[in-house]
């Protein structure tokens, strides 16, 4: 199998975490530790079929950061109709923790948790599902 080389950007705090999640999983670097965390991610969207779900996509975030609030707003009222509510607290003057609860078809709630989690800025994000079934 061809490895290819590419360099990422990650922030001071972030990289010390990479480097702590490394050492306590008994990662030999941290390629192999990335490699892991990326591996995870696929394997669980693999499983996930498109059955009906519900669950709750959390986000971490620096409210500071600019237009993060703008932007979840703006993809959450593209996905009204799988979004049952949600709940922003303050954990302390820069930190909030964003709870959303969601159900509908696996994909779509998905799609919604990639998009939140990926706009710049946010900290932490997780979607975690469960069938109603």
């Amino acid at each position: 199998m061809a490895v290819t080389r590419f360099s990422i950007s990650l922030e001071e705090e972030l990289l010390k975490e990479l480097d702590q999640f490394a050492q306590d999983n008994s990662f030999a670097n941290r390629s192999q530790a990335l490699r892991h965390l990326i591996e995870k991610n696929i394997i669980e969207k693999k499983w996930q079929c498109n059955n009906m779900v519900a669950g709750a996509i959390v986000l971490i975030y620096d409210h500071h950061k600019k237009d993060i609030s703008t932007k979840s707003n703006d993809i959450q009222h593209n996905y009204f109709e799988v979004i049952l509510s949600s709940q922003h607290y303050h954990l302390n003057h820069d930190i909030c923790l964003e709870i959303i609860a969601v159900k509908g078809y696996a994909n779509k709630l998905t799609e919604l948790s990639d998009k939140l989690i990926s706009i710049k800025g946010i900290k932490h994000g997780k979607l975690i599902m469960s069938k109603t079934d």
